[in-house]
């Protein structure tokens, strides 16, 4: 059955990356699944069609056959679970790399989203000078949990695995602010997700759209 999935087609950053549909575009690339894409545009999310597919009328969706799905987390953990080559073989260790892709998502992500609000959407506001210093202080904390969790390993658990793919989408956003490079070990972390020819191969289809 044929895999479809949805994205901007003009998506805000450009074709930076940053758009959710990347995450999704990696995992199915990283499985060796082809898919196809169908582009909406922001009108286009508030409507029925669409809504009926992703009730909060995001990006992106997942279609194969019947089954019909949303939020990165969800689409990316069923791939992980389908196909072979984003969790690994022995129990324990993907117990493990699920653990991870939960962390990615309700521990470091919501963070670094109150910072990208902050810097994006907040910047004029009469409070914002001084509530900046403690989003960022916030985002840095668990950057040094993250950080040090991580050591000099090459990836969270053993091999590269879906835990890593959604915790480098995560931190990819931090790039703008500068705060990434203020950890060495997480800069190198993310290089090492971006070298991923599977993540090559799904940012170019995502830049070629934006392009």
């Amino acid at each position: 059955m044929t895999i479809t999935i949805t994205a901007f087609e003009r998506s805000p950053d450009g074709g930076k990356g940053l758009a959710r549909d990347t995450r999704v575009r990696w995992a199915l690339e990283e499985v060796g699944q082809p898919y196809e894409v169908r582009l909406v545009s922001f009108r286009a999310l508030k409507e029925p069609a669409h809504l009926a597919l992703h009730p909060f009328g995001q990006i992106p969706t997942y279609e194969e056959g019947e089954l019909a799905l949303f939020e990165t987390g969800a689409i990316v953990f069923h791939l992980a679970q389908r196909y072979p080559g984003l969790l690994p073989e022995d129990a324990n260790a993907r117990a493990r790399a699920i653990t991870w892709m939960f962390a990615a998502l309700n521990t470091i992500e919501p963070p670094i989203l109150e910072l990208v609000t902050a810097r994006i959407f907040e910047a004029d506001k009469p409070w914002a000078k001084d509530r900046m210093p403690l989003v960022v202080e916030r985002v840095r904390a668990r950057l040094k949990q993250l950080s040090d969790r991580l050591g000099t390993a090459d990836w969270l658990d053993g091999a590269f695995s879906a835990g890593d793919l959604m915790m480098v989408s995560v931190l990819l956003r931090l790039r703008p602010s500068g705060i990434l490079d203020e950890f060495p070990s997480l800069a190198a972390y993310v290089a090492r997700g971006e070298a991923r020819p599977a993540y090559k191969r799904a940012f170019e289809a995502q830049l070629a759209v934006n392009g």
